[in-house]
């Protein structure tokens, strides 16, 4: 009989522990549901936001301006950059809750894995892609600037001027994107090196072939006012 009885309590501790640690599971379960739920809404809401701030800056039409629409249409996409970012900042924001709330439930691998991979890489494409948006701001207005004060100066290469600068500046910004994503880091800094070189010395001879006659008659015309002095 004492050993039926010892038998019964370690059974009946082995039941209660079993309850306990039961119970705690589903509390932590719920709570991090709750968690979750609350993610996908912070997040839902801060995409809304992203939404609406891209659209009124008209991000889109510089893009479209800047020839990036028919790029991506020939690839199969459609320019939206407030739905892309705003995707981006949701799913950033619903990956952090869903990262507490597997804590909850203490599965630390697949934390660790959301953390390190997931976490760590998806506010490099949003830093990319910002590199892009204002590569694309950039190079309108730098190919306008340049490409009016060329014409200006009565250059026969104003076109010419104004395109390079534009490219210059989008090639800048793609190989910067890349290398913010960490895609040859190595090849992109040696490329971005000979890139450089290359279109500075482009953009000399533009401007020196280009201006060279503005800059005769301007001479010319200093000439004549200091004769006729």
């Amino acid at each position: 009989m004492p050993i039926i009885s010892e038998w019964g309590v370690q059974l009946g501790g082995a039941f209660t522990s079993i309850g306990t640690q039961g119970v705690q599971f589903l509390l932590n379960l719920v709570l991090a549901i709750v968690i979750f739920i609350a993610g996908w809404v912070v997040g839902s809401v801060l995409s809304e936001v992203v939404v609406k701030i891209i659209k009124t800056i008209r991000i889109d039409s510089i893009l479209e301006s800047a020839g990036a629409k028919g790029l991506l249409t020939k690839a199969g996409f459609n320019l939206n950059t407030g739905a892309f970012l705003g995707g981006l900042v949701k799913w950033f924001i619903i990956v952090v809750f869903l990262v507490t709330a597997l804590d909850v439930l203490r599965l630390q691998a697949v934390t660790a894995f959301l953390a390190n991979v997931v976490l760590g890489y998806i506010p490099q494409v949003i830093v990319a892609t910002l590199i892009l948006i204002v590569a694309a701001v950039l190079a309108d207005f730098s190919q306008k600037v340049l490409t009016g004060g060329a014409r200006a100066l009565d250059s026969k290469s104003a076109g010419f001027v104004g395109g390079v600068a534009r490219w210059a500046i989008w090639i800048v910004a793609i190989l910067a994107a890349l290398n913010q994503l960490g895609i040859a880091s190595g090849m992109m800094q040696t490329l971005f090196t000979g890139l450089v070189a290359m279109l500075s010395i482009a953009g000399g001879l533009a401007f020196g072939l280009g201006g060279k006659d503005a800059a005769a008659r301007y001479i010319e015309k200093l000439r004549s006012e200091i004769s006729e002095r």
